[in-house]
C-alpha cells in the first residue's frame, strides 16, 4: 500500500465522506494541508474567503439550503479564534458543520508556541463533539466520526485540531464509515404509548394549534406535516428558523410566531386547548413570559433532542424521535377532523393586524420607502421562489415577515445568536448550496460593513448573490429599542457609512442605489435579470419601527400594534 501524509489523507476522507465544496483561508499551521488541497481542487471546490468567520457562515448557508454537512478549514490561533461565533452560530440553530483548524505540532502543545490557541478547550462548550488530531493514523476515523456526528440526531457542529506533525506524517491509509458510536442515540426510538396519545389528545382537542421549528426541515418532514395538519385540521404557527417547512400560502399556515410575529398566533398561542410544538425549543423570543405562556393548554413536544423536553416549557406529553417519523406515525391514528370555528377564530386578529400594520408597512403612497416594502416587491417579483438570506436587525424581522415561500430550504438567518455580519457569507454558501435557485440577501448597513470584505469572495467567484441593502444610517434594531424603552436616547447608534455604491463598483460589482419609490420596480427587476451578483442599495425610512412587537418580558398575546 502507497504510503501518504496525513494531509493527503484528510483530502481522500473529505471526498470518501462526499464533500465537494470547502470554504477556507489558508495560514502556517495548515499549511501542508493546504499543499495537499492543491492536487485535489477538481474534486474538492475550496472557496477562498476573505475572513475565517466568513468561512464557517458561508459553510452554514450551505448546509442549510442543502442538507449536506459545511465544512471548512483554517489555520491554527487567531484562525482558529475567527471561526468561534460561527460555531457557537451553527450549534443554537442546528447546522451541521464540520470545521478544521491547523494546530501547532504535538511536541510543541502547552508550550505557549507561536499560533498555539487551546482550540479543543475553547470549543468544548459549543460544539457537539471537538477533537485533536495528534496522530496521522486517526485521521480516516477522526474524519469519518466527525461527519456522522454532525449530520445525525439533532445536526450541529464539530471541530477537528488537526496538529501539524499529523499533517506531514506518512501512513498507510485506509478509508472508514462510521454509522455507529456506543453511547451515542443520535434518533431515540419513539415510543408506541406516546405516538397513541399523541393521537388521542389531538382528537380530542377542539382548539388545537400547532408551533412549527426548524427540526421540520432538517428532518425532510414538511409532506409529513401537511399530511397531518389537513387531516386534522391543525391550524400552524411557524417559527422563524422553521418559516419555509410550509408554503406561506397554506390556508393552515397562520403565520409566525415569537416578538415579532403575526398577532393572530400570538394571541391564539393562549387560547388553544392543545398546544402541539415540533421541531421547535420554546425560545424565549417565541414563548415571552413564560409565566403565563400557554398556561390553559395541554402541551405535546415532538423533539429528537431529549434535553429539550421540559427545558423551558413544562409538557403533558413528549413524543422523542425524528419527526419525519413521529408525524408519520401518528397521522393514521388521528381522526378526519374539521376546526371550521376555531380556525375562523384567527381572522378578526389577522384583519386587524393587516390594517394597523402590514397595509401601512407594504403599501405605502407617499413618503420615503420603508423596509417591508422592499421585502415584498422582491419576493413577488422572485415569484416566491427565491431562497431567503438575511443578515441581523431590523432587516431580518422585516424578511423574515414579509418574504413568502414556496419550498422548504429556502430561508437562512441567524436565530439563536442572532450574528450580524452573518448575512453576506451565509448568501455566498447558499449559492453554492443551491446553484440552481435564487439567492436575496438583505441587510443593513450596519451588518454589512461586518463582513463587506467578502465582496472580494463574491468579486472572485461571480457568487450570484442579489444583496438588498436596506440603508437606514442607523442600527436600526437597537435604535428601535432605544426609542422604545430609553426615553429615544440613541446612544452611538446614527451610522455615518460610506459610499457603498463605490465600493461595489471597486469589486466590480453592478450596483443600483434608488432613493425614489417609482425607481423601485424597475431597480428589482434589473437585480433579478442581472446574471452574477447585484447590489441593490435602498434608503429607507431612517426611524422606521417593527411592528407588531411584543416587548421584553411581556406576554406572548400582549403585542404592540404601534409605539407612541
Amino acid at each position: 500500500m502507497e504510503k501518504i501524509s496525513g494531509a493527503e489523507a484528510l483530502m481522500r476522507s473529505l471526498e470518501h465522506e462526499g464533500v465537494e465544496v470547502l470554504f477556507g483561508y489558508p495560514g502556517g499551521a495548515i499549511m501542508p494541508t493546504y499543499d495537499a488541497l492543491y492536487d485535489h481542487k477538481q474534486t474538492l471546490n475550496h472557496i477562498l474567503v476573505r475572513h475565517e468567520q466568513a468561512a464557517v457562515h458561508a459553510a452554514q448557508g450551505y448546509a442549510r439550503v442543502s442538507g449536506k454537512v459545511g465544512c471548512c478549514i483554517v489555520t491554527s490561533g487567531p484562525g482558529a479564534m475567527n471561526t468561534i461565533t460561527g460555531v457557537a452560530d451553527a450549534m443554537v440553530d442546528s447546522t451541521p458543520l464540520v470545521v478544521i483548524c491547523g494546530q501547532v505540532g504535538a511536541a510543541m502543545l502547552g508550550t505557549d508556541a507561536f499560533q498555539e490557541v487551546d482550540v479543543v478547550g475553547v470549543t468544548q462548550p459549543i460544539t457537539k463533539w471537538n477533537f485533536q488530531i495528534r496522530r496521522a493514523e486517526d485521521i480516516a476515523w477522526a474524519v469519518a466520526r466527525a461527519f456522522y456526528i454532525a449530520s445525525s440526531g439533532r445536526p450541529g457542529p464539530v471541530v477537528l485540531d488537526f496538529t501539524k506533525n499529523a499533517q506531514t506524517a506518512l501512513i498507510d491509509y485506509q478509508p472508514q464509515k462510521v454509522d455507529f458510536i456506543r453511547s451515542y442515540n443520535p434518533v431515540p426510538q419513539p415510543s408506541e404509548g406516546a405516538i397513541e396519545q399523541a393521537a388521542r389528545m389531538i382528537n380530542e382537542s377542539v382548539k388545537p394549534f400547532m408551533l412549527v421549528g426548524q427540526g421540520v426541515e432538517l428532518a425532510n418532514a414538511s409532506e409529513e406535516l401537511k399530511t397531518l395538519i389537513e387531516k386534522a385540521q391543525i391550524p400552524v404557527g411557524t417559527t422563524f428558523l422553521g418559516l419555509s417547512a410550509l408554503p406561506s400560502a397554506h390556508p393552515l399556515n397562520m403565520g409566525k410566531l415569537g416578538m415579532h410575529g403575526n398577532l393572530a398566533p400570538n394571541v391564539m398561542t393562549n387560547q388553544c386547548d392543545l398546544l402541539i410544538a415540533v421541531g421547535m425549543r420554546f425560545d424565549d423570543r417565541v414563548t415571552g413570559n413564560l409565566k403565563n405562556y400557554a398556561k390553559q393548554a395541554r402541551i405535546i413536544h415532538f423533539e429528537i433532542d431529549p434535553s429539550e423536553i421540559d427545558k423551558n416549557v413544562k409538557v403533558d406529553l413528549a413524543v422523542v424521535g425524528d419527526c419525519k417519523q413521529t408525524l408519520a406515525a401518528v397521522t393514521p391514528l388521528v381522526d378526519k377532523a374539521t376546526h371550521n370555528a376555531w380556525i375562523e377564530g384567527f381572522k378578526p386578529y389577522d384583519e386587524k393586524e393587516f390594517n394597523k400594520v402590514i397595509r401601512p408597512a407594504l403599501y405605502p403612497t407617499e413618503g420615503p420607502i420603508l423596509m417591508g416594502e422592499v421585502v415584498n416587491k422582491v419576493s413577488e417579483a422572485a415569484h416566491h421562489k427565491a431562497i431567503l438570506v438575511t443578515d441581523v436587525g431590523q432587516n431580518q424581522m422585516f424578511g423574515c415577515r414579509y418574504f413568502r415561500f414556496t419550498q422548504p430550504r429556502s430561508v437562512v438567518t441567524s436565530g439563536g445568536c442572532g450574528t450580524m455580519g452573518f448575512g453576506i457569507p451565509a448568501a455566498i454558501g447558499a449559492t453554492f448550496g443551491a446553484p440552481d435557485r435564487t439567492v436575496c440577501m438583505f441587510s443593513g448597513d450596519g451588518g454589512f460593513q461586518m463582513t463587506i470584505q467578502e465582496l472580494g469572495t463574491i468579486m472572485e467567484q461571480q457568487c450570484p448573490v442579489k444583496m438588498i441593502l436596506l440603508n437606514n444610517n442607523y442600527l436600526g434594531n437597537v435604535r428601535q429599542w432605544q426609542y422604545m424603552f430609553f426615553n429615544k436616547r440613541y446612544s452611538f447608534t446614527p451610522m455615518a457609512n460610506p459610499d457603498f455604491g463605490k465600493i461595489a463598483e471597486g469589486y466590480g460589482i453592478p450596483c443600483r442605489t434608488v432613493v425614489e419609490r417609482s425607481e423601485l420596480d424597475g431597480a428589482i427587476r434589473e437585480m433579478l435579470d442581472t446574471d452574477g451578483p447585484f447590489l441593490l442599495q435602498v434608503a429607507v425610512l431612517e426611524e422606521e419601527n417593527v411592528l407588531p412587537m411584543t416587548p421584553p418580558g411581556g406576554n406572548v398575546d400582549e403585542m404592540l400594534l404601534e409605539v407612541k
